[in-house]
């Protein structure tokens, strides 16, 4: 009998696979088409503003995603460097089907793991649990868990204006009757909707009417374990150009022939992704728009016009595009749709992806409610550790939100719930400065380690690393600059005009605005590697900060250990104010630290929870 079922070999499918295959578990992936594995039906990249520093984690804890990222990228860049590093995200350009196509291949050569292509036409449930899924075309599989990600796919339909036909992406079958199995077993089910931008010739765009936009110089990964980046000289551009008042025009003219506004569209579209419509109704201020033109393979002539969706009629779109600079003579390769799908009310979730009402049913990536291919990888491989811990009798493998942005999202979906595709943003963590691009391995390797997914020598690899940076710091703690040994000059090319008297504290002057850790490493003959000397200047120059968080943090993890049992009866509890009952009872928080979040619930109640809990406790 199988371990496991996988539903869907999206980017959550074949992380959560993966993970539960590579512990030993024997492993079922069930894919509509095996051709579409690890798939980009959408934007051609990998990460971008909290997404890269999620893509970070997953390379943390053992999943595939961040190596598959960086061998088949086309550009890699890092974003809002001119910010804090809290903030910093690393984004690459993907060769989309260079990257399926490696996917299919690291699945197809894992052992424990078996990849079927068929249609998932129900799950099946005995006392609340579930045993298997039925199949279209091979009836009926059984495992002791199942764990669903099937994205966009759950009854879905494209929408081209009035052109409704009930297909998932790229003209793909759909899964119609797995939403009525879910429903008949209790489940709460919703509509959500994205779209996609048109795929534009490149050989019939205008570049040099177009601003270019290179990649970055540095070297940058995703893994820790990739080697043999792809070189910057031989990276490719992407190029920004912008709408005109005439593409404004010409939406405002047709706006109620497109599905959002005439009426097709039922489900919820993403806030922070809006469709191009959207963005001229919603922002009926904004003389233009900015548009990014994104390569897709190196294999096709064809371009992503990102911040281009619309679901508006061909002739219409083709109008469109040849309004945008440099576009004014492109060719449309594949038009533009918006697409309409069922997705699980995230709140019938445990924080370990665990069904509440079926036990060993866990729920992964769009179908629990969030958008992009990152945070979709970042559940399923949440799911595929949490699915062999439940075989195995452990404890659920929880993130907390100053650990991850990963367990910010979890969090976010099961304590708050959605009613729009979730997307993560850096404001949406508190402790953003505790979780970085460059620490992901301080934070969460021990996690991927305990769980098998790290071998021991990466993980020996990263203490000595370890070991090395806290040395360097010690060394810069007790080295002193004195006058001639260039500091002055250094400080004054960099406008500091004070005298120095005397010498001066190399961790003090790291500190200040404007000087880098490596230049100061050079005044001081210090052969530190490059890879150190970022997170070196980062840990050098916000400490205060730093530890401010971690103690903010501490209060949090007192509340998050006092644990709720899941049979407590808040419509009966004496002393919560109504509205305190009613959210608790649905959400069925899991610590004190859970309830908490929850919006309407406030001081007194967690007061009279903890109470209740201390007197159980007797």
């Amino acid at each position: 009998m199988l371990e496991g079922i996988v539903v869907g070999a999206g980017h959550a499918g074949v992380e959560a696979a993966l993970a539960m295959a590579r512990q030993g578990k024997k492993t079922a992936l069930i894919t509509l088409n095996l051709e579409h594995i690890a798939k980009m039906p959408c934007n051609p990249s990998i990460g971008g503003p909290a997404k890269g520093i999620v893509v970070r984690e997953i390379d943390a804890l053992g999943g595939e995603m961040p190596k598959v990222a960086d061998k088949t990228a086309l550009q890699f860049k890092m974003l809002n460097t001119t910010k804090g590093p809290g903030v910093w995200s690393l984004r690459v350009q993907s060769d989309k089907l260079a990257y399926s196509r490696m996917m299919r291949q690291v699945c197809e050569n894992t052992a424990n793991l078996e990849i079927i292509e068929d249609v998932v036409e129900g799950i099946i449930v005995e006392n609340a649990k579930v045993l298997g899924v039925t199949l279209q075309k091979g009836g009926r599989l059984l495992a002791k868990t199942v764990i669903l990600t099937t994205g966009t796919y759950m009854d879905s339909t494209v929408m081209i204006s009035s052109d409704v036909r009930p297909e998932g992406p790229d003209g793909d079958i759909t899964t119609k009757n797995l939403s009525a199995s879910l429903r008949d077993n209790g489940l709460r089910l919703f509509r959500l909707k994205t779209g996609t931008p048109p795929r534009i010739k490149t050989s019939s765009i205008d570049f040099s009417k177009t601003q270019l936009e290179p990649g970055s110089k540095e070297y940058l990964r995703f893994s820790e374990e990739s080697a043999n980046l792809l070189p910057y000289d031989k990276q490719v551009p992407c190029f920004l150009t912008y709408t005109t008042p005439k593409t404004l025009e010409i939406i405002r003219a047709n706006l109620k022939k497109s599905s959002m506004y005439s009426g097709v569209v039922k489900g919820v579209g993403p806030r922070y992704c809006p469709s191009i419509e959207d963005k001229v109704v919603r922002f009926s201020d904004k003389p233009r728009h900015q548009i990014f033109l994104e390569p897709e393979s190196l294999e096709l002539d064809t371009t992503y016009v990102q911040g281009f969706s619309t679901s508006m009629p061909k002739d219409v779109q083709v109008e469109m595009v040849h309004s945008l600079i440099g576009l004014e003579k492109a060719e449309i390769e594949k038009y533009a749709y918006a697409i309409e799908y069922d997705a699980i009310d995230p709140l019938e979730v445990k924080l370990n992806l665990e069904c509440k009402k079926i036990e060993n049913l866990f729920i992964a990536g769009q179908i629990l409610g969030t958008s992009g291919y990152e945070e979709a990888a970042g559940l399923g491989l949440m799911a595929g550790i949490n699915a062999v811990r439940k075989l195995e009798g452990k404890e659920a493998f929880i993130l907390r939100r100053d650990e991850a942005y990963i367990g910010v999202m979890i969090d976010d979906l099961i304590t708050k719930g959605t009613n729009e595709p979730y997307r993560l943003l850096t404001s949406r963590a508190e402790y953003r400065l505790l979780m970085r691009h460059d620490n992901a391995e301080e934070r969460l390797l021990k996690y991927g380690y305990e769980n098998h997914l790290i071998d021991a020598s990466r993980y020996e690899r990263y203490e000595k690393k370890a070991a090395k940076l806290q040395a360097f710091k010690e060394v810069l703690a007790n080295s002193r600059l004195s006058k001639d040994s260039g500091i002055y000059e250094y400080l004054q090319s960099l406008g500091y005009d004070e005298e120095i008297k005397g010498s001066v504290n190399a961790l003090e002057i790291i500190r200040r605005p404007h000087v880098r850790a490596k230049d100061i490493a050079k005044i001081l003959n210090l052969d530190i590697p490059e890879d150190l000397l970022a997170s070196l200047e980062i840990a050098i120059k916000y400490e205060g900060y730093i530890n401010k968080a971690k103690k903010e943090a501490y209060r949090l993890e007192k509340m998050e250990k006092m644990r709720l049992r899941e049979d407590i009866d808040y419509l009966h509890m004496d002393n919560l104010s109504l509205e305190a009952r009613q959210k608790l009872d649905r959400v069925k928080p899991s610590t004190l630290g859970q309830a908490s979040r929850i919006s309407g619930i406030n001081p007194s109640d967690l007061q009279v929870i903890a109470i209740y809990m201390k007197n159980l406790k007797g």
